[in-house]
């Protein structure tokens, strides 16, 4: 045969070999691109021959005598790529094949409401398989000139939040305590409010045997049937408490797109530092402030960013972000970079929660920064009203305790001794005391009941 002839037949069998590639390439497929294991640690294991087509966030699986084993691509050289794996025992081997599976794919579907899933938007509640959609939920941020105005308010229904720091929907508000304070009870009763169609809850690190409770009594059955749970306790791996949050963002992307008001309370932001300083550090990034390496405090804002009003024609994402301050320090370098980014912050007190007051809101240290759009003129007037008389009650508070205060010096000083304590009644409230339709009524109402009583 001569040359002339043979050129178009390779051409055929090429295309014959492409065709029959094309048809089984996929999740599925028969055929896959594959490597091999080359070196196992603790945390993460190494894989040649996958470097040409990988990219960072790409899945890959490998069988093990456990069963099939997941991970992801943190990490790409030219000789290998570097594997952190979803199970904490990987159950990887020198040699074992590894093949590639793609990016992760979250179809979130309007069924998905009621349940709890994984990190990896697998069911873990027993229940039947899910619905999945034909689409991939997005992951792009909205532009930021095409995004819609934040500019109506609504009502969480826990009375020292929407008096002090009212909330718009659309909005990023910052929960920062410390272990302990009360922090999973706010959160709670904020995810309680009736003002949105949607709910996802994302608990990152949480204990293990808290999911259940906190679903089931503090959320309740009626709450949950419009809520999604994206769960990862404190002992899974790092893998699967950093990819959470990201899960739980495309199942509110979704439910946005669709044009619903979504609440999404991420429950919380340390703990997923946490994992992302243990994934990156693991690779072999070095430490920039506290342990930190600089990637986290990148991450950080992709992930928060994305929360927020959508494009026009479609609804929003309302953020409710708790943030554990180590050690009680509001100024370790995660509760630092997030209280930037948000759109508010609300500060738990330990001091309060020890008086026995929930929950143990520091009015003077907590603020919206869209408090304006919430409040009316006599509302705002109000409030900087409280506040100045809160401010003067705590500032005298070690004066009074020695003795020093006597009444009818000071006429302001004596509204604060009268009236603070009866506020801070007002605001005391449990989650079985349920919401409060208008917080202000209600405060004038029981200062009202407590003067004409005492008079």
């Amino acid at each position: 045969m001569r040359a002339a002839e043979r050129q178009p037949l390779a051409r055929d069998r090429l295309a014959l070999l492409e065709s029959v590639w094309r048809r089984f390439d996929g999740d599925s497929s028969a055929l896959k691109q594959g490597g091999r294991i080359v070196e196992v640690s603790a945390t993460h294991y190494q894989v040649r021959g996958l470097s040409g087509t990988a990219r960072l966030g790409d899945l890959v699986e490998h069988r093990t005598r456990a069963g099939m084993r997941r991970g992801e691509i943190v990490r790409i050289c030219s000789e290998h790529v570097v594997v952190a794996p979803f199970e904490h025992s990987a159950d990887a081997g020198i040699g074992d094949g590894v093949f590639r599976r793609g990016p992760l794919a979250v179809t979130p579907h309007l069924s998905w409401r009621g349940r709890a899933i994984d990190a990896l938007a697998r069911p873990i509640d027993g229940g039947s398989p899910l619905i999945r959609t034909a689409e991939q939920a997005r992951t792009a941020t909205p532009a930021a000139l095409s995004r819609q105005r934040v500019d109506t308010a609504f009502m969480t229904g826990v009375r020292v939040i929407d008096i002090f720091t009212p909330l718009c929907f659309g909005q990023r508000l910052g929960v920062f305590a410390g272990s302990g304070v009360g922090k999973s009870t706010l959160l709670a009763m904020l995810a309680a409010a009736d003002a949105f169609d949607t709910v996802v809850v994302a608990l990152v690190g949480e204990r293990g045997r808290e999911v259940r409770e906190f679903l089931e009594d503090t959320i309740g059955a009626a709450g949950m049937a419009k809520t999604v749970a994206v769960v990862a306790t404190s002992d899974e791996s790092a893998m699967m408490r950093r990819r959470a949050p990201d899960t739980a963002m495309r199942v509110a992307e979704h439910f946005r797109d669709e044009g619903h008001r979504v609440l999404l309370v991420l429950d919380s932001v340390t703990r997923f530092a946490h994992a992302l300083r243990e994934v990156a550090t693991g690779t072999g990034e070095p430490p920039v402030a506290r342990g930190y390496p600089a990637s986290v405090f990148t991450d950080l804002p992709k992930l928060l960013e994305r929360a927020g009003p959508g494009a026009e024609g479609t609804g929003s994402i309302t953020a409710i972000i708790s943030v554990l301050v180590d050690g009680d320090d509001h100024n370790d370098p995660v509760a630092d970079s997030v209280r930037g980014i948000l759109d508010g912050h609300v500060v738990l007190d330990r001091a309060i929660a020890e008086q026995g007051r929930y929950p143990p809101v520091n009015p003077l240290s907590s603020i919206s920064r869209l408090a304006g759009k919430a409040w009316t003129p006599e509302q705002q007037a109000l409030v900087a009203k409280l506040k100045s008389m809160i401010a003067r009650f705590e500032d005298t508070r070690d004066i009074r305790l020695l003795g020093a205060y006597q009444g009818g010096v000071d006429a302001e000083l004596d509204m604060a001794v009268r009236q603070v304590p009866l506020i801070y009644e007002a605001l005391t409230q449990s989650p079985k005391d349920g919401t409060s339709a208008d917080p202000f009524a209600y405060l004038a109402r029981h200062l009202k009941v407590k003067q004409n009583a005492e008079a």
